[in-house]
């Protein structure tokens, strides 16, 4: 039976691990073909060694999406080598915990940091496949947040709620305007996953975990496989009809 994602070739930035990683491989198991990308080389390339060893087909590269012409370079690699674009996953994001009151120059440096991956990165991938995306009628999937929301009840992450906000005004804006191109536009809303991103936090600071799980009626943090089927559902036909959406798989979070 052939799988949902079928004769699509998807681009998954930041998928050397955690969600991206995920989702490269899920996308890979519903017969895509799967750029995995990552400014990390060599995780970015163990991504498509492993679903090649699953008999899928892959490709991989190294990918700054903070450089605007490093995104441009790897687009027409891509189309080189793998041909039209039919699925972008803007999954690269980082985050930082310092307060707004902190060191002026440490704050100023994680706004500028956040804002050119989360933000900037998202557009300077997107504008580098919107070509391929309008030939094909492709599907976007963006990952924004919780804090595409709100500001949870972790503090000291005024940018990177700042920068979720934009990933979901950006979604909607780019869903009116490319549907006329038949290009839908979607986000998806991860809570409390477990990734490596947050690996040192979860390590050194339980209090903060006990504070997700305390207001996620599901009872336990997310893995990374929970953002797949999501993503799979935007990224495939079943979802034909729905453009400037977003799907939170938050474990219930908004709800308490």
């Amino acid at each position: 039976m052939p799988g949902l994602l079928q004769n699509h070739t998807a681009v998954v930035t930041g998928s050397g691990s955690g969600i991206g990683r995920a989702i490269a491989l899920g996308f890979a198991r519903e017969g895509a073909q799967v750029v995995a990308a990552d400014i990390n080389g060599e995780t970015a390339a163990a991504t498509a060694a492993d679903i090649a060893k699953a008999g899928g087909k892959a490709h991989h590269f190294r990918l700054d999406v903070a450089d605007r012409a490093a995104c441009r370079a790897v687009a027409a690699d891509v189309a080189a080598k793998a041909g039209q674009v039919s699925i972008l996953v803007n999954n690269a994001g980082i985050t930082r915990r310092n307060a707004v009151t902190a060191d002026p120059d440490i704050i100023s440096k994680d706004w500028q940091d956040i804002m050119a991956v989360n933000l900037n990165g998202m557009f300077n991938v997107t504008h580098a496949f919107l070509d391929a995306l309008r030939a094909t009628k492709g599907r976007i999937v963006n990952m924004a947040s919780l804090q595409s929301f709100m500001h949870v009840r972790t503090p000291n992450s005024v940018a990177y709620t700042t920068s979720k906000h934009g990933v979901l005004g950006f979604t909607r804006a780019l869903a009116a305007e490319l549907g006329k191109d038949g290009v839908r536009v979607n986000a998806i809303g991860p809570g409390f996953i477990e990734t490596p991103l947050n690996e040192k936090v979860r390590a050194s600071n339980p209090e903060i975990v006990k504070i997700f799980l305390d207001h996620t009626p599901l009872g336990r943090a997310g893995k990374p496989e929970d953002i797949v089927g999501p993503a799979i559902f935007l990224a495939s036909d079943l979802s034909s009809y729905v453009t400037g959406s977003i799907v939170m798989a938050d474990g219930g979070y908004r709800t308490l």
